[in-house]
């Protein structure tokens, strides 16, 4: 069944309430049977440590329509591990990993027809989240939990094609040594909408973070994840741990080094050898890859590329990925599940 009511070329990436959404609680110590349901509002207690604590976590992650008519959830497995990594972090039960790729498969089934359609550069966009619950007030884990995932059907990130945006170093931190930066929890993000605000008021796409132990190396662009292509063909991207573990990023990395024969390297990017790079991009599940154009450091702009030209490795690399989530180029070994 379509969706006659939806211009699919105008989709962005707003709020849009959906067919059906899964939830499932956790109380007694176990999960519950999951269910859909078209009620898209919680019902929680006002104690529940979600609103007062910041504990809860979530994913983000889409479902393709291919040019046959089936439908490629992109890796779902690696969301599910990266979701139990963070309910561990904050002290919440994890949803097994076989729950979790059953209740996004539900979703998307019974959200079907808010599938943009193949060519659209549109997907169904899933976001999965755990949140504690429950009556308390004390600074501890809570007695009960949700978990839910809804969808939504968002558009192409860039409305024109691929676009290099030019980005602002942040003298703020999104995430504190030894902190929770490298969960995907909702207070890292909380940290991140004044510097973000700031940026875009300056003219800039979005701020560019720093380690927070000593503000010399790039570690993430927005909410996203940092890459630079070397002037020897090198994919680097910064590794720490305060830098969260991109599934997109991790995606990259593979097919940088098993589709078009970089040399990959997880390490240090510090911000004083910008020049090592000839292309930049920052990735993630929204954009796939967004192009940098150039950094804006200490009332310079460093600029790689281009600022209106994409370079080529970042090409292919947008290419190869978007071809392997929409079913136009062959999969490595499990990254797609079929709907």
């Amino acid at each position: 069944m379509g969706n006659e009511s939806i211009n699919w070329d105008k989709l962005g990436f707003d709020y849009i309430k959906t067919d059906k959404r899964y939830i499932q609680t956790f109380k007694n110590g176990e999960w519950q049977p999951g269910t859909l349901t078209e009620d898209n509002l919680l019902h929680i207690s006002e104690g529940s440590t979600a609103l007062h604590y910041g504990q809860q976590c979530f994913e983000g992650l889409k479902a393709y329509r291919c040019k046959d008519g089936s439908i490629n959830l992109f890796r779902p497995d690696q969301n599910a591990a990266r979701m139990q990594r963070s309910c561990a972090r904050l002290l919440m039960p994890h949803v097994p990993t076989d729950v979790f790729i059953d209740a996004c498969r539900q979703v998307v089934k019974a959200n079907e027809r808010f599938i943009p359609p193949y060519g659209s550069g549109g997907a169904l966009y899933l976001r999965p989240f755990v949140i504690g619950t429950g009556d308390n007030i004390g600074v501890r884990t809570a007695p009960e939990f949700i978990f839910s995932v809804f969808c939504i059907p968002v558009g192409a990130y860039f409305k024109g094609g691929l676009v290099p945006h030019n980005f602002q170093i942040s003298t703020f931190d999104r995430a504190a040594p030894q902190g929770t930066g490298a969960a995907k929890v909702g207070g890292n993000y909380a940290a991140s909408l004044m510097p973000g605000s700031e940026a875009k008021k300056s003219g800039f796409a979005d701020a560019i973070y720093l380690d927070p132990m000593t503000h010399s190396k790039i570690e993430e662009v927005g909410s996203a994840n940092f890459f630079g292509i070397t002037h020897d063909n090198k994919f680097v991207t910064p590794r720490s741990p305060s830098v969260l573990p991109g599934i997109t990023r991790l995606s990259l990395i593979e097919l940088a080094k098993t589709r078009l024969g970089l040399e990959v390297v997880e390490g240090e990017v510090f911000i004083d050898k910008l020049d090592e790079f000839k292309e930049a991009g920052a990735c993630g599940t929204a954009a796939v890859i967004s192009p940098i154009g150039g950094i804006q450091y200490n009332g310079k702009l460093h600029v790689f590329y281009s600022e209106t030209e994409v370079g080529p490795i970042t090409q292919k690399l947008y290419k190869e990925l978007t071809g392997v989530q929409t079913g136009d180029v062959e999969a490595p070994e499990g990254w797609i599940v079929k709907v």
